[in-house]
């Protein structure tokens, strides 16, 4: 929650969750214009669709990892390289037990007990990855059969 003033926790989140997407950009990018192909994944989340109390600094940052793709997708289509935001909802990773916050911590862990294996989204990755050359995903939003959120 907002009014508990956990701004280490969202100096992290931004860090990770903004800076490291395009650190990430930056690393790759000028490779990819040389050679005029690529193709650049990012990962955002159900939470850059909705926004949920004590969620809104995370969404946030996966709002803009999705406004930093699209941007980035309008800007390199000059050379031939495609983008593709993958946008899931609960998968079994650590998350989980990165969150501090009691209240919120047990609300996302029941979300998190119908958690998908990290092997379905890999699946979502080779989908992307595997379209002709001339398709371009850019964005897929998949969640368990039985989340609601």
């Amino acid at each position: 929650m907002l009014e508990k003033l956990h701004v280490d926790e969202w100096d992290r989140m931004i860090d990770v969750n903004i800076k490291g997407v395009l650190y990430g950009i930056a690393a790759v990018l000028p490779h990819m214009i040389r050679q005029k192909s690529g193709h650049i994944i990012n990962v955002s989340s159900v939470a850059g669709h909705k926004v949920g109390p004590g969620g809104a600094v995370y969404a946030a940052t996966k709002h803009a990892v999705r406004a930093i793709s699209e941007g980035l997708r309008q800007e390199v289509k000059p050379y031939n390289i495609r983008t593709t935001i993958i946008s899931p909802g609960a998968v079994a990773t650590e998350l989980t037990r990165t969150i501090t916050d009691p209240d919120v911590a047990a609300g996302m862990s029941a979300v998190y007990e119908q958690a998908i294996s990290p092997d379905s989204f890999a699946s979502v990755v080779i989908f992307a990855m595997s379209q002709p050359e001339n398709v371009d995903v850019n964005e897929v939003l998949f969640r368990p059969t039985s989340q609601m959120y």
